[in-house]
């Protein structure tokens, strides 16, 4: 039997694919209200595919709880923040994940970090609380993303760290029962540095876009072109620039670098304060629409989207958020996605939004807009995802 300890974005999904795949899972949480709701046959977040993934774990005889169970095998699915002044990683979470499992392993259990953490996190956090214990530890980073989890936990390709490789062939048995992607068995540290550096070259990236899509607008090009013509070269791949980083992982992971080696990574940190700033120049961006087009009233500025990302309900670190949160004034706000009140001013009915607002700032492409970007006729409009067609719409 193996389990799950963490039932959010990450935990969920994997308790899941394993109990689907025939797989013996008991997933744990500490939210009763969530464990009550998954006993219930009820999903936590909206996902493509959750549902049917959840059906078929539960004829698998996945079950759930608020406690940890004596058993062979734990896989740690925790947050894993960072200290803003810092940049360090805080490892609270998985460090008292560990040790609510050491009270209650047997000896030769397995003791799985799928938690992102920095590396030799395990090191120096998890493996001193194991002395004196027969557990083995091994890190096993996920590698999905929300609106495509189900997919990606099925064919993208593992990493799993081990002391041993029996051990790692063991654990690499385990996921193989639902992964159809490569598995690579390795050392723990290489685990932990692969899963960041992944999110770190996707941070740089975006920087890089980010920092081209504000030089272009100073010049008055676009950024767009640029990028597709650019991007025909067979060894280049500019990434799509916006309005924010969000998520629980790129604007997070790379931190732990920064945080742990800061002599050794200024590209790493200029990239992610560039940004962390983004949300900040659409602020300064839409404060100069509305002078151009003579609108002095904040509620007439509507920002469409709170996700993160197009089509999930997932609002963590949101640009939409990080701009409102430094900017907290009565702009008006929607999103389709989200049902409960997160902010002033959110609306839940997409006409009221827009009978309410003159300039709408289109901070996330939910294939929502892209459907009815009809509706948006009569309205002056910032597209900093570049997913409307309107020739008049002013773009990032």
């Amino acid at each position: 039997m193996i389990n799950v300890i963490g039932l959010g974005y990450i935990g969920l999904p994997t308790a899941l694919m394993l109990a689907s795949h025939g797989v013996e899972v008991i997933g744990t949480d500490y939210n009763q209200t969530l464990v009550e709701t998954l006993n219930r046959g009820q999903t936590t977040f909206s996902e493509e595919g959750l549902e049917q993934l959840f059906a078929d774990a539960l004829a698998g005889g996945v079950r759930f709880t608020t406690e940890y169970q004596s058993t062979e095998v734990y896989i740690v699915s925790v947050p894993t923040p960072y200290d803003e002044v810092s940049k360090k990683i805080d490892p609270c979470y998985v460090v008292a994940a560990v040790e609510k499992i050491l009270t209650i392993c047997p000896e030769d259990a397995v003791i799985v970090i799928e938690s992102t953490v920095s590396p030799g996190t395990i090191d120096r956090f998890i493996r001193p609380l194991c002395e004196g214990r027969q557990v083995s530890l091994v890190h096993a980073p996920e590698r999905i993303i929300p609106g495509n989890m189900v997919y990606e936990l099925e064919h993208n390709s593992r990493t799993i760290g081990a002391d041993s490789p029996a051990v790692g062939e063991r654990i690499r048995r385990i996921y193989s029962s639902f992964c159809k992607g490569e598995i690579v068995v390795t050392d723990i540290k290489t685990a932990e540095m692969t899963k960041v550096i992944e999110n770190t070259y996707r941070a740089v990236n975006i920087a890089f876009a980010n920092e081209l899509a504000k030089l272009c607008y100073y010049e008055n090009m676009d950024v767009e072109e640029i990028r597709r013509i650019c991007n025909m070269h067979p060894r280049v791949n500019i990434l799509a620039p916006g309005p924010g980083v969000g998520g629980h992982c790129i604007p997070v992971d790379p931190w732990f670098l920064v945080g742990d080696y800061p002599e050794h990574t200024p590209l790493i940190a200029k990239a992610m304060e560039i940004n962390e700033k983004m949300p900040d120049y659409i602020f300064k961006r839409i404060c100069a629409m509305m002078e151009e087009r003579g609108i002095t009233d904040l509620s007439r500025v509507g920002l469409y989207g709170l996700t993160y990302k197009e089509d999930v309900d997932d609002v963590r670190e949101s640009p939409t958020l990080q701009l409102l949160s430094r900017h907290p004034l009565p702009f008006r706000v929607y999103d389709p996605m989200v049902s409960r009140e997160l902010v002033k001013g959110q609306y839940t009915d997409y006409t009221a939004f827009l009978d309410a607002v003159d300039l709408v700032v289109v901070m996330v492409g939910h294939s929502h807009i892209r459907a009815n970007e009809a509706a948006l006729d009569g309205k002056w409009i910032f597209d900093t995802r570049n997913v409307l067609k309107n020739a008049a719409t002013y773009k990032l």
